[in-house]
This record gives structure tokens, sequence and C-alpha cells, in this order.
């Protein structure tokens, strides 16, 4: 039997809370972002993001010392699977709206249908469909 070896992460959310003195709420939020001080920051251990795979290799204890494994979108990041998955449908809107208008409708209608069906299980957090 196969043996893989996983690395798997979660997202721990660290925050900092500072007041920034600005003429807009844009300026406000610029600064905010580039403010790299993160002495007063805190950990919030209650709010763990969902465990995902961040690599896989085949064979055991193989991380990074063979070449990697792709992971099935399903099992990666959902911030990471949303936006692999806006690239799609941002391609799929281009052709269909498109001069041509899509000639072949029945050829892109199947691949938009797809599409949404993946949209709507990353959204759901389910996995892909088949």
């Amino acid at each position: 039997m196969p043996v893989f070896t996983i690395e798997t992460t979660y997202r721990l959310s660290v925050h900092r809370q500072r007041s920034y003195e600005a003429a807009t709420l844009t300026e406000a939020c610029r600064l905010a972002v580039e403010d790299d001080d993160w002495d007063s920051a805190k950990r919030d251990e209650e709010t763990v993001g969902a465990t995902y795979v961040t690599g896989v290799w085949e064979g055991r204890d193989a991380a990074y010392s063979s070449p990697s494994v792709p992971v099935p979108s399903c099992y990666r990041n959902v911030f990471q699977r949303k936006a692999d998955h806006f690239e799609v449908l941002l391609g799929l809107v281009k052709v269909l709206c498109g001069p041509d208008g899509a000639s072949d409708r029945t050829y892109w209608s199947e691949r938009a249908a797809a599409a949404v069906a993946k949209a709507e299980a990353i959204l759901a957090g389910a996995r892909d469909p088949e």
C-alpha cells in the first residue's frame, strides 16, 4: 500500500489594536497595514482556522526531500481555493461576454455549470464535485 507524507497547517489569528491619525479611513487602513510593529500583538487561539493540506510527498518521511505531489483542491486553504477558482470563473465570463458571444454555447455552458458547482462547493466548505 502506498505511503504519503502529508504536511497540514492551520491559521492562528494574531491581532493588534492601534489608533492611527489620518485624514481618511483609507489612509488610516494603509497606515495600519504598513505598520510593522507587532510588539503588542495578541494571539486569538479560540478562532483557529480549519486544518488544510500544504504539502504532499510520496513515501515515508519524504517532506521536502522528493518532488511534491499536487494537493487536491478540496484539501487546500479555502481562501486559496476561492482565489484559484476566481480565475476560472473570470475566464468563463470573459469568453461568454466576448465579441463572439461564445460561438459554441453548449461547450461553454457545460464548463460554466461545472465551474458554478465547484464554486458552490467551495462556499459550502465541501469537496469538489466529481
